[in-house]
C-alpha cells in the first residue's frame, strides 16, 4: 500500500452514523448514533476523508430507488454542515443476490465483505491506505477492511467520537519519506 494522499476514516451507514432501524432511506425514519456528528466533525478537523460507504440492498429489493438513497444523503450532508461537519463522498451498493430488480440480482464486487466500494474511493480520492481505517457494525464490514488492506474496527454502540479518536491515534502520525544525501567535503 502506498501513502498518496490523505487517510480516510471510511464509515458504515445503518449502524454506525445513524440507529439501523430496517432499510432507512428517508430522514424521517433516520436517527443518528451517539456522538456520530462529533466524529465526522473530529475526522474533517484532523485533515482526513470522511467517506460513507453503505449496502443499500433495499433497492435491490424493490423497496426504495437511488433517488431515496440520494435524498437521504444530501439531507444528512445538510445536517452535518449545520455542525460545521461533512462527508466527502457517499457510495453503496444497490446490489443483492436475493433482488428483484433483475438487474441488480447479482453477485458483485461491491457490496461488503467485498472491497469494492473501498477500492474505488482510495482510487477516487488517492487515499493514505496505510493509515486509513474503516468502522462497521457487522463482521462483512471489517472483511471488506481485510480485502482492502486497511484496518476494521466494530462499533457496539456508544461513543461513536470515542472510537474513531482512538481508530485515528492507532493510526499514528503521517509517514514521510525523506532522501539523504551522502556528501562528503574533503579539506
Amino acid at each position: 500500500m502506498t501513502n498518496k494522499g490523505r487517510p480516510a476514516v471510511f464509515f458504515d451507514r445503518d449502524g454506525v452514523l445513524n440507529h439501523d432501524a430496517g432499510y432507512v432511506h428517508s430522514p424521517e425514519a433516520f436517527v443518528w448514533t451517539d456522538e456520530a456528528v462529533a466524529a465526522v466533525r473530529h475526522v474533517n478537523d484532523a485533515g482526513w476523508l470522511a467517506i460513507v460507504v453503505t449496502n443499500q440492498s433495499g433497492i435491490a429489493r424493490g423497496y426504495y430507488g437511488p433517488e431515496e438513497v440520494g435524498r437521504l444523503h444530501r439531507w444528512m450532508q445538510d445536517e452535518l454542515r449545520r455542525h460545521g461537519a461533512h462527508i466527502d463522498a457517499y457510495y453503496y451498493c444497490p446490489h443483492h443476490v436475493d433482488g428483484l430488480k433483475a438487474e441488480l440480482a447479482v453477485e458483485c464486487s461491491c457490496r461488503k465483505p467485498q472491497p469494492g466500494m473501498l477500492l474505488a474511493a482510495m482510487d477516487d480520492w488517492g487515499v493514505d491506505g496505510e493509515r486509513s481505517l474503516l468502522i462497521g457494525d457487522k463482521a462483512s464490514d471489517l472483511e471488506a477492511a481485510r480485502r482492502a488492506g486497511i484496518r476494521g474496527y466494530l462499533y457496539k454502540g456508544g461513543s461513536l467520537l470515542r472510537l474513531v479518536r482512538e481508530a485515528m491515534a492507532a493510526a499514528g502520525p503521517p509517514r514521510h519519506t525523506t532522501t539523504c544525501s551522502n556528501t562528503s567535503s574533503t579539506p
